[in-house]
């Protein structure tokens, strides 16, 4: 059993910073990946960031320059460290796992207020 537990997440003024964390617990041998999503109300989870177990990470265009995701797959934790974030960042973030399957986190809310 996979579990994915997040925290970091808050209300903050535009242009401040957040930190999220991911830490995995259960089998997480073998994680080939993890990352972030956001969801809003009705619209799709889309990628947020995404680091590989070979270290190279992978940005949504919307918050390149401004959101950097690190960790460590082989402890199974993986952060995002978001800085000078807009309004339109508002969501829910959920933490992604990659092992043979895709795990998702219980999300964790972000909100801008402009």
């Amino acid at each position: 059993q996979v579990q994915l537990v997040e925290s970091g997440g808050g209300l903050v003024q535009a242009g401040g910073s957040l930190r999220l964390s991911c830490a995995a617990s259960g089998s997480t041998f073998s994680i080939n990946a993890m990352g972030w999503y956001r969801q809003t109300p009705g619209k799709q989870r889309e990628l947020v960031a995404l680091i590989s177990s070979s270290g190279i990470t992978n940005y949504a265009d919307s918050v390149k320059g401004r959101f950097t995701i690190s960790g460590d797959n082989a402890k199974g934790t993986v952060y995002l460290q978001m800085n000078s974030l807009k309004p339109e960042d508002t969501a829910v973030y959920y933490c992604y796992l990659l092992l043979w399957r895709a795990y998702w986190g219980q999300g964790t809310q972000v909100t801008v207020s402009s």
